[in-house]
């Protein structure tokens, strides 16, 4: 048990470090991990029929979305593309509700897919702005 809570906390601070230490876009990417590694785990716990843990795991997802994701948008600068981010992240958010609700996986693995599209995406925009730099 010590061990658990242990490890746990070095967790948290290496999560607290990467977080102080990281630019906007790696924040992004920390985020569309974070909501990954939760929908895993609430998919886990939806196959092994723990409930509390379930509803943990979706809830944080859907945290991360709803309050990281879809909070950092910036719609008027964003234009379109950050509207229909928002749109997406509502049915995303949706979708959760629905397999927490339902005891469901489909909606995980589609909100999950999304989710792995949308962080590829961010990270090949980071990695061409990094060229970029590098070129100037």
């Amino acid at each position: 048990m010590f061990a658990r809570q242990s490890a746990a906390a070095y967790a948290r601070i290496g999560v607290q470090t990467n977080v102080a230490t990281a630019d906007p876009h790696r924040l992004i990417l920390m985020l569309f991990d974070g909501a990954l590694m939760a929908i895993n785990s609430g998919a886990v716990a939806l196959e092994s029929k723990d409930v509390q843990a379930k509803i943990k795991h979706i809830g944080k997802a859907i945290e991360i979305i709803s309050m990281g994701l879809k909070a950092s948008l910036d719609t008027n600068a964003g234009g379109e593309l950050a509207q229909r981010l928002d749109a997406l992240y509502d049915y995303m958010i949706n979708r959760l509700i629905y397999a927490n609700a339902f005891n469901t996986d489909v909606p995980l693995t589609e909100v999950a897919g999304l989710l792995r599209d949308l962080r590829d995406a961010w990270s090949q925009i980071g990695d061409a702005v990094q060229t970029q730099e590098q070129e100037a």
